[in-house]
């Protein structure tokens, strides 16, 4: 009995291990490669954390999203603290919120001090456009996966038409359309909660 504590005890560090070692690798190929900001990320979070090393299921991806845009702060370093204290509690939640900040971190320092050398350069000019439209792209892509797995219904529709009319006519500011529709979706729950019990 005290062999099998002691092999499922170190067992468990080694899983622990792995499972760290895996959201810095995975974080820092996901900061390399986000260009965009943090919606562009949610496609490679999906593909290295769901897909690959399958530590969270797809459902996962809308809370992601729901919180990294709901706090405060930056999208894309939000959803790396969310996703790693989800895999690995709080050692996750630093470690692949460094991971996602260490590649922009050294590209901006060094951009920094050649930005102004390279801006009369043709071929770096052409880079970004084309960069540009691969962030459109990843953005779509998203749009359209979110959309075909979110749950349907006349509740999220009018939401969707609600913020995109906020949005697009009337200028509303996301942080305040977050807001409203958190409330919108609270109260559906509470009514359909009192309703059916």
């Amino acid at each position: 009995m005290p062999h099998l504590l002691s092999f499922k005890f170190f067992y468990n560090i080694n899983m622990k291990k792995e499972r760290l070692s895996g959201l810095f690798t995975s974080f820092l190929k996901i900061g390399l490669f986000s260009f965009g900001g943090g919606y562009a990320m949610i496609p490679l979070i999906k593909n290295e954390i769901v897909d690959h090393k399958h530590y969270l299921a797809e459902e996962d991806i809308f809370d992601i999203v729901a919180i990294a845009e709901s706090t405060p702060g930056s999208i894309a370093i939000n959803a790396a603290t969310f996703v790693g204290y989800k895999v690995a509690g709080i050692f996750g939640a630093t470690l692949a919120t460094i991971a996602v900040i260490i590649p922009s971190f050294i590209i901006i320092f060094i951009l920094s001090y050649l930005i102004e050398q390279f801006k009369s350069f043709t071929l770096f000019a052409y880079a970004f456009k084309g960069i540009r439209i691969g962030v459109m792209s990843l953005l779509v892509s998203t749009l359209i996966n979110m959309f075909i797995k979110c749950p349907k219904g006349l509740f999220s529709y009018a939401i969707i038409l609600f913020s995109f009319i906020s949005i697009a006519i009337f200028d509303i500011s996301a942080m305040y359309l977050v807001l409203i529709c958190a409330l919108l979706g609270i109260l559906k729950g509470y009514f359909n909660h009192e309703h059916f019990n």
